[in-house]
């Protein structure tokens, strides 16, 4: 049987504690690392790959939504959420095969969820662990703004055609609102399956379309791919940082820290070369 190594995610130190005893308990789980908040959370996912990861939803600033978006897809582990509030993901997340624990937790349930994380571990991987989740993420948005239709729009590509003298943006719809990014402020971009998350100066904005598409509306001078579903502005890269086995980490700015993929190696020498 394998060993999940798995992050354990509270913001309250009783229930971080709890859940550290519990899974103390069941040998197939070794506990990597403790995180007081979302923020050491994608730090700690980050920098130590782990297989699993148990994750609050309400914490203060950065909730556990904002932990799965700020993930690279190509990293994210199986998540099992914690939660206090029935409503956040009872259905969602039961549809989309993503398991939750309902505070307070017990022994019983903890075993219930490492086994069934265990029985997805042991099959072919799943490529499309982070697009379920933003995909029942978005499904939630809809339910709680009363417009369904947010879910199934589609960009216009003629909504994002520019000129080149105009400054060019990117045009993100979420339900009735429509958001002009700067392609400039946009700092880095993950794909999940047929949701893009662009993050930009310090939020993420989630918009239903496909790499390629995307891609085809960036600048390419600016925006590079550093790993299979991760593109980077290559003028937000404040330092670059030597990993193992060929790989690359970019901090950009205080918060953001990407891994790049052997594949794209090249991209990084590259910009290195020309600064």
């Amino acid at each position: 049987m394998a060993t999940l190594r798995t992050i354990i995610v509270d913001d309250e130190p009783l229930a971080l504690a709890l859940l550290r005893s519990y899974l103390g308990s069941i040998a197939e789980i070794e506990v990597i690392a403790e995180c007081k908040n979302g923020k050491e959370a994608i730090a700690a996912a980050m920098e130590l790959s782990p297989d699993l990861m148990f994750l609050d939803i309400q914490m203060p600033g950065i909730n556990g939504f904002d932990v799965i978006k700020n993930l690279q897809a190509d990293m994210m582990p199986l998540v099992i959420f914690a939660t206090a509030y029935e409503h956040y993901a009872l259905d969602a997340f039961n549809v989309h095969a993503v398991d939750y624990i309902l505070k307070p937790i017990d022994q019983e349930r903890v075993s219930r969820a490492v086994e069934r994380a265990l029985q997805r571990f042991e099959r072919v991987e799943d490529d499309g662990q982070k697009s379920n989740i933003i995909s029942a993420i978005t499904d939630m948005t809809a339910r709680a703004a009363g417009d369904s239709k947010s879910v199934d729009t589609e960009q216009n590509p003629k909504q994002n055609i520019v000129q080149e003298n105009v400054e060019r943006k990117i045009v993100v719809k979420d339900g009735d609102t429509i958001t002009l990014l700067k392609q400039a402020d946009i700092e880095w971009i993950d794909a999940a399956g047929d949701y893009m998350c662009l993050h930009a100066d310090g939020s993420t904005h989630v918009m239903r379309s496909t790499l390629k598409s995307l891609l085809d509306q960036l600048n390419p001078e600016i925006f590079q791919r550093v790993h299979r579903s991760t593109i980077v502005n290559l003028n937000r890269i404040e330092r670059v940082i030597p990993h193992t086995k060929g790989e690359y980490f970019l901090e950009l700015g205080e918060h953001d820290r990407i891994k790049v993929s052997r594949n794209y190696r090249k991209v990084i020498k590259g910009f290195l070369s020309d600064v």
